[in-house]
């Protein structure tokens, strides 16, 4: 079982798969990295070298109770690069793992890297100041307590999730991936960390071609977030998909494969 130590100390873990580009997937709140496993096949069998990772505090890597803020996952993502020599990287980010990566640009810029991807995240969840694109409900009057009892239901977007593309990973793994339970103090301080963080000059200021994911349907923020934030990066697009709520990977499998795909085929 492939670990590597961070560089404050943490146990990380990864797999590595495939020969090719590496492309790099940080997943979502409490996700573990088999919760890409729609991708990593598709990704793999298309020639692309796929390392599915789990942050801290999610999958197999440990759970202390520092670093739990998105500067640190960021640069956990530079010591994952960095511990496999990676070069020309690709990351994708699904949600709160798309915060990592805008955590990594903005710390480390575009030395590794060569373009990113986020799927259904705003870069700003907290509304107002003229930013209306965050998650539904919250505003920096209620910031500070607004996911005190775990990520509401905000009674928006897709009410009846699709469900295939989960069933198709437990399938394939004969098991459903192992969810982390939201309500831990190390997990509650990192959603508190990436309630209030702003990437929108982070992405404005990218230096590699990036593309912005956006469920038609989802039901945390309006989909509209990814034209917003594109609109100041002439190295940025946007893939709007249909049918589809907030976990684009689960829900729209097919489809965030051939955003993914199109994308990188045409920035070799």
């Amino acid at each position: 079982m492939p670990n590597f130590t961070s560089g404050d100390g943490v146990r990380l873990h990864y797999e590595d798969e495939g020969d090719g580009r590496p492309v790099v997937l940080p997943a979502g709140f409490c996700a573990p990295l088999e919760s890409w496993e729609l991708q990593r096949r598709e990704l793999a069998a298309a020639g692309y070298r796929v390392i599915g990772f789990d942050r801290r505090s999610h999958g197999r890597s440990e759970s202390p109770a520092y670093g739990q803020r998105m500067s640190r996952h960021g640069a956990d993502l530079h010591d994952l690069l960095v511990e496999l020599d990676l070069r020309d990287a690709v990351l994708v980010g699904g949600s709160q793992g798309a915060s990592a990566v805008w955590a990594y640009y903005d710390l480390f810029g575009p030395a590794r890297i060569g373009a990113v991807v986020s799927i259904d995240q705003t870069p700003r969840m907290v509304n107002g100041d003229g930013w209306e694109h965050g998650f539904y409900g919250l505003t920096k009057e209620n910031v500070g307590t607004f996911f005190a009892d775990g990520v509401p239901d905000t009674g928006r977007g897709l009410r009846q999730p699709r469900t295939a593309g989960f069933a198709r990973i437990v399938e394939l793994l004969g098991g459903a991936p192992a969810f982390a339970d939201p309500g831990t103090p190390e997990r509650r301080a990192l959603l508190q960390s990436h309630a209030e963080a702003d990437w929108r000059d982070v992405i404005a200021r990218m230096e590699v071609p990036n593309l912005l994911i956006a469920g038609r349907d989802s039901q945390l923020w309006p989909c509209e977030h990814a034209a917003a934030v594109a609109a100041t990066n002439p190295l940025s697009s946007v893939v709007t998909l249909e049918d589809c709520g907030h976990a684009a990977n689960l829900d729209q499998p097919e489809a965030t494969n051939a955003a993914i795909l199109e994308f990188l085929a045409a920035r070799p």
